[in-house]
């Protein structure tokens, strides 16, 4: 059994959980910055990431009932994500590398959202929908990596969602708040549908749903209610696509905002419709955590993937689809 600790600090969570390639979380420890105002300014996340580190790294090694020598590696996430965040994740998985004379093993955050959601639903090989404040992504595995079938040209759905939730003073998260206002809407106001082919694009919906609460013209319940419909019909609809086009027989949902009921339940009609299955990551797995990445470790390090700590630089702008798969056949 590999036992790798996964450090996560792409963006406003810093996280360490401990895993093994056999899927066995041991510990999933993490804190997440919230801006008082505004949205993330990457340099007080960072700030936030290094002031809270020490303390969960030793919580996750306390939950595991282990000792850094008692690990096999140590995982990082350098990408995709904001650099500053990046750097603090980083500077503290080399600096257990080096200390504990352990291999240190590059994990990409996308992949580790998709791995951490096929371990919990038990699907094998599906369209992966994920979706997140950072990401927009229609996936599939195919030739030794994950391809991209479809994603946003601009912003991401939960930036699109999160950005006009705080602009009307819901804060943050804002999803959960929307959806809950749109329950209560029933008039349908149209609004910009915008998608190309296999792609999306979300900065046009966002600025007009905007213009409208700001002119004051319709309830905010029923605009709740159109910007939500709008946005997630335009991903089912891309999903559909990739499902037709690869011919896969799973749909699963990952990413934080995989905690949509409404989202889900629109997915799960349209695998239902094609007679398809469909699930989705649930609890603290959904948003960015460190098991995914120790668990993404731990299946890259015994495919015998690790990094030269010299040579581990952070990549901002990691793709999914620049990272091969050795262990899914």
């Amino acid at each position: 059994m590999t036992i790798v600790l996964g450090i996560e600090s792409t963006a406003h969570t810093f996280g360490v959980g401990i895993a093994t390639e056999r899927g066995e979380i041991l510990a999933n420890v993490f804190k997440t910055y919230r801006p008082p105002s505004g949205g993330i300014k990457p340099s007080e996340a960072a700030e936030h990431h290094s002031k809270v580190a020490p303390g969960v790294l030793k919580e996750a090694l306390r939950k595991a009932s282990l000792d850094p020598p008692d690990l096999d590696a140590i995982a990082v996430a350098l990408g995709p994500g904001m650099g500053p965040c990046l750097r603090v994740g980083a500077t503290l998985a080399r600096y257990l590398a080096l200390k504990y004379d352990k291999p240190l093993v590059p994990v990409n955050h996308a992949v580790a959202h998709i791995e951490i959601a096929l371990l919990t639903t038990g699907f094998k090989d599906p369209v992966i929908v994920y979706v997140a404040g950072g990401n927009t992504i229609i996936s599939a595995f195919n030739a030794g990596r994950y391809r991209v079938f479809g994603e946003t040209l601009d912003i991401p759905i939960g930036n699109c969602l999160d950005t006009f939730a705080r602009e009307i003073g819901l804060g943050f998260p804002g999803v959960p708040k929307l959806e809950e206002l749109a329950r209560k809407g029933s008039n349908y106001i149209e609004l910009p549908y915008v998608v190309k082919g296999q792609d999306l694009s979300y900065s046009g919906l966002l600025t007009y749903a905007l213009k409208l609460y700001k002119e004051g013209s319709y309830k905010l319940e029923d605009l709740c209610f159109s910007l939500l419909e709008t946005a997630y019909s335009m991903l089912v609809e891309v999903t559909e696509r990739a499902v037709a086009h690869t011919g896969k027989r799973e749909v699963v949902l990952t990413g934080g905002v995989a905690r949509s009921e409404l989202l889900s339940r629109k997915l799960q009609l349209m695998a239902e419709s094609r007679g398809i299955s469909f699930a989705r990551v649930l609890g603290e797995l959904a948003g960015d955590n460190g098991a995914m990445i120790a668990y993404t470790g731990a299946l890259a390090y015994t495919s015998g993937i690790t990094i030269p700590v010299e040579e581990s630089r952070i990549r901002p702008l990691w793709r999914l689809d620049e990272v091969d798969i050795p262990w899914r056949k």
